[in-house]
């Protein structure tokens, strides 16, 4: 592959990021190392229980992104279906974390869904992290809101941000 068909190789993190952890923070920083450029690509209404709005969750990834010198990261929001939101940015893989075998059976159907409206773009998935094997956004939200110290499972922005939400 020339260096020039490389640096065209632009890949796409999607998610809800309602908030951003350890996790998501992990895949991203593996995924980047494979892709001159990694979206990370926060879905502005997914069918989900959100605490922040879609421009709080693009602004902490941002914060944080940058806070971790990932220069080839860059964080959007989108609101359609994902290969056409994908093809808009001239993407070529779409990134996927899997930490158990439900995640592993839901993303199997999304990427085959993917696969047929777009077989021209990839799916990768990525193994999480031993360390962020069980931290789902919605149980940190969770624990948090009945009062659990969730600080280490969260880069230090976030967790402001999700003390001060959750603050009565």
């Amino acid at each position: 592959m020339s260096n020039e068909e490389k640096q065209r190789r632009i890949a796409v993190y999607p998610g809800s990021f309602d908030p951003l952890t350890h996790g998501h923070l992990d895949i991203a920083r593996r995924a980047a190392q494979h892709f001159d450029t990694l979206i990370v690509a926060i879905y502005a209404f997914p069918d989900k229980n959100l605490l922040f709005s879609v421009d709080e969750r693009v602004s902490l990834c941002q914060e944080v992104i940058a806070a971790e010198g990932m220069h080839n990261v860059r964080v959007e929001k989108f609101a359609t279906l994902l290969v056409d939101y994908v093809r808009s940015v001239g993407g070529h893989a779409i990134i996927k974390g899997l930490r158990s075998p439900k995640d592993f059976e839901a993303e199997f159907q999304h990427g085959m869904m993917n696969r047929k409206l777009a077989p021209e773009i990839e799916t990768f998935c990525l193994l999480t992290n031993l360390e962020q094997l069980f931290i789902s956004s919605s149980l940190l939200k969770e624990v948090a809101r009945l009062g659990g110290d969730v600080t280490d499972m969260l880069p230090t922005v976030v967790m402001k941000a999700l003390q001060h939400k959750l603050r009565p």
